[in-house]
């Protein structure tokens, strides 16, 4: 059974000097540890904000926050490539779901994407709120999964201000419906890490994926321009859902990137 675990924004545990010591949990954190009921000589996993690993024995609550002693260093988890998923806005509880799966996969940053044909338009107010929600949403996976870190949600861009970030990427990956069924992932993702000459697990692989009306030629066109490593890639003769797409095209990307 994995262990409960717990993420520190500004605390070094190698910096601890005593034995038993506070974690500066976040208060949402600390009401979760409640109510886990966590009992004296139980232990639970940390990461601290060096991104270090620790598993940790519960000596109890001291000053309302969880104390706990360090029972062993972990190792750093195996490197793992960077997948960033592109997702068009889609509306409901849509970009919640494709956040909380992909976090669960281990996807290392998520960037909502104000496309042409998206439904949902948010304006200052809207996005910083639907983003706090998401980033709350993406570090509950996190703990839930047992993820070595938090993915990053930034603030949903258009696509030319995406495209402006795009160009040191390993492979920018494009799920669009109408790419050439010849457009399979396996190849466009040898020929971008070939091209690149990185080693698969120090890649970082952008995902594009388009809102429930899919993406437009022209942002297609834009996406493409991004970066020399940009392919199509067709998810076959079925048309995905926005929500089903945005999780399903990371899934092969990852295991594309084991073989």
């Amino acid at each position: 059974m994995s262990l409960p675990r717990f993420f520190l924004e500004d605390q070094v545990l190698a910096q601890e000097t005593e034995p038993v010591f506070p974690l500066r949990l976040a208060p949402d954190d600390v009401k979760h540890a409640r109510a886990l009921r966590l009992a004296p000589g139980e232990h639970i996993a940390v990461v601290d904000a060096a991104q270090d690993y620790f598993e940790c024995r519960v000596e109890g609550f001291s000053d309302g926050q969880l104390a706990v002693a360090i029972a062993r260093h972990e190792g750093a988890p195996k490197r793992r490539a960077r997948i960033t998923i592109l997702q068009g806005l889609a509306k409901g509880e849509k970009m919640d779901a494709v956040i909380r799966q992909g976090t669960e996969l281990g996807v290392f940053e998520f960037v909502p994407l104000a496309c042409e044909r998206s439904v949902v338009q948010l304006d200052g107010k809207r996005a910083a709120k639907k983003t706090e929600r998401w980033r709350a949403v993406a570090k509950s996976a996190a703990m839930q999964s047992g993820q070595p870190r938090i993915p990053q949600v930034q603030k949903p861009q258009t696509v030319q201000e995406a495209c402006a970030h795009l160009a040191d990427a390993t492979a920018v990956l494009i799920f669009w419906e109408e790419a050439p069924a010849s457009a399979k992932l396996a190849a466009a993702l040898s020929d971008a890490i070939s091209a690149a000459g990185t080693a698969p697990e120090e890649a970082h692989v952008i995902v594009a994926i388009g809102p429930e009306g899919g993406l437009a030629e022209e942002e297609v066109r834009a996406l493409s321009a991004s970066n020399a490593r940009s392919h199509l890639v067709s998810l076959g003769d079925s048309i995905l859902r926005t929500e089903t797409a945005g999780v399903v095209a990371p899934a092969l990307v990852m295991h594309e990137l084991e073989r």
